[in-house]
């Protein structure tokens, strides 16, 4: 076990930020503190890191009990503005997905499609006070006698409304090219033909677990930005895997950790779920994540000084290998040179086109920074971090 000079708690974290004598500073602004002072002497001054990511993330939705009907209904199928919602929980409990397409929406038969309305989108509505066209079918029980019902429903009239997303929030994420001779439409967005562009999708040095690289402060029960209000951490995401190969400072070299998150979707604001429309690829929705990191010791100070120069993906063909399910990288290329604007595969220079917005990670990191300072966010102290094996 680690001996570490500074040693600090979550306990006595939260009890600085309940007296107003915590000291909070974002991803980004830690990393000059460290470079200057080193990691014990800003273990000692800093309390929490904050970080903030805002991008699609397809494993996204919601459940929503939209209350009982009279007489009641055990609804089996139904749609949301036409978009079709899990009605197989429990009576008038649905789940909606945010890659959930319009019923009627022709898909890619006229190629590329646009995906106009989907899951992603409804979950806007919703939070935006818009009413939502519910339809519900129901096979019809002694207790459940009621086999059809159509309203309008809004997140101030259905029960209860809980944002549940089983994969967000990932560590790290492919650069993407295309090497063929035509334009391709994925869903890290239009790539075009022989080269011609790389889209990747992270926030870097504000992205969460890269700040976190070992989940040594992530995990059930940890208390996060989402959505713009208050979430927590519930579990792995459905893909984590931790056992990738990563850099002596511990950052992994591509997909790695992934959270499952939830929160109440009526607390939360459509300025931070924002359904999209990804040409050619689906719907999915955009999503705001922060996480607070608590610097215990020294060596999370380390790991949250880490800045994009540091971190590394790898650059992969979307056009010949990844449909083919191969993961051949063509090149590793640090966030330092993708936010640059360029990088080199293959001896080719490819412009970069960034899929999430470092703009708004920056606000959301700020926006946990203001929370924390002002005593208005406590840290949640996880009763187990995320597996890292």
């Amino acid at each position: 076990m680690k001996k570490f000079k500074i040693q600090k708690t979550v306990q006595e974290i939260n009890e600085k930020i309940k007296s107003g004598k915590v000291v909070v500073v974002t991803a980004e602004e830690m990393i000059d503190i460290v470079k200057g002072q080193g990691a014990v002497e800003a273990a000692r001054q800093v309390d929490v890191v904050t970080t903030g990511t805002f991008a699609p993330m397809c494993s996204s939705g919601a459940f929503i009990n939209f209350g009982h009907t009279t007489p009641p209904i055990k609804a089996s199928k139904v749609w949301l503005n036409k978009v079709p919602a899990y009605g197989g929980i429990a009576a008038v409990d649905v789940y909606i997905g945010a890659t959930e397409t319009c019923e009627d929406d022709p898909l890619n038969k006229v190629y590329p499609g646009e995906f106009n309305y989907g899951g992603g989108h409804v979950i806007q509505d919703l939070l935006a006070g818009k009413k939502i066209y519910l339809k519900a079918e129901g096979y019809g029980t002694d207790c459940y006698p009621n086999r059809y019902v159509e309203k309008e429903i809004s997140l101030k009239t259905v029960r209860n409304a809980v944002l549940c997303n089983p994969r967000n929030g990932y560590q790290n994420y492919p650069c993407a090219v295309n090497f063929t001779n035509k334009t391709i439409y994925t869903y890290m967005g239009v790539l075009k033909p022989n080269g011609g562009n790389a889209s990747y999708c992270s926030a870097g040095q504000l992205s969460p677990l890269l700040n976190d690289p070992y989940y040594k402060t992530v995990g059930l029960g940890t208390r996060i930005f989402l959505g713009g209000a208050q979430g927590y951490v519930t579990w792995a995401g459905t893909q984590h895997d931790p056992n990738v190969e990563r850099t002596p400072g511990g950052a992994p070299l591509k997909q790695a950790g992934a959270l499952w998150t939830m929160g109440n979707l009526k607390e939360m604001s459509p300025e931070w779920l924002v359904g999209v429309s990804i040409l050619g690829y689906g719907c999915s929705l955009a999503v705001g994540l922060g996480i607070p990191i608590p610097i215990l010791n020294e060596e999370m100070a380390q790991y949250t000084g880490v800045s994009d120069k540091d971190l590394f993906t790898q650059v992969l063909d979307y056009g010949n290998d990844y449909p083919k399910g191969k993961a051949k990288s063509l090149a590793q290329v640090s966030y330092a040179d993708l936010k640059n604007g360029f990088i080199t595969v293959k001896g080719q220079t490819i412009p970069t086109v960034p899929l999430s917005s470092i703009v708004k990670a920056r606000e959301i990191a700020g926006i946990l920074k203001k929370w924390i300072s002002k005593g208005e966010f406590l840290l949640g102290e996880p009763q187990f971090t995320l597996p890292v094996e």
